[in-house]
């Protein structure tokens, strides 16, 4: 579970969560899986990762934490203070559920968010290697350890 899912849970069935009126005054900070830098609208990512979360849960079971999700999201698309900064539910909103029902433990989460961006990070890193007149680079990658490194192949190994 991400930040959002592991806040409702402190909740009691994320009833609490249900009754704020307003969810800026909800005492959750930064709320994950809300607002992208890029999409100024419903990240439309995240309408498709939302329907393959329900095909997720047709095969693995209804995540418990589904409704409560859904909940928050209709709460923070109402919400003046979300609305305002056009914050909506972004790719990573539902996620975490769908990994959650597929069995990953949480503390792979992290992991598993990184994995589907490492392929952009990397070209973005080739690209700024390769490209000359490439002049912005975020962040700054510089790799300073050995060109190669020498290992023993695991058949090897005692």
């Amino acid at each position: 579970m991400g930040d959002v899912e592991n806040r409702v849970c402190e909740l009691s069935g994320g009833r609490q969560f249900a009754e704020q009126d307003q969810v800026s005054d909800f005492q959750v900070g930064k709320l994950m899986g809300f607002g992208h830098r890029v999409y100024k609208n419903y990240d439309p990512r995240a309408r498709i990762i939302k329907h393959i979360a329900y095909q997720v849960f047709d095969l693995m079971g209804k995540n418990p934490l589904l409704e409560i999700a859904l909940e928050c999201e209709r709460i923070a698309l109402e919400d003046e203070y979300f609305v305002k900064r056009k914050l909506y539910p972004n790719v990573d909103f539902y996620t975490g559920l769908i990994y959650q029902s597929m069995g990953f433990p949480m503390t792979m989460f992290p992991v598993l968010f990184a994995i589907p961006r490492t392929s952009g990070w990397i070209a973005q890193w080739e690209e700024m290697l390769l490209d000359p007149e490439q002049k912005i680079a975020r962040p700054r990658q510089i790799y300073l350890g050995h060109d190669t490194r020498h290992y023993i192949p695991i058949e090897e190994r005692g």
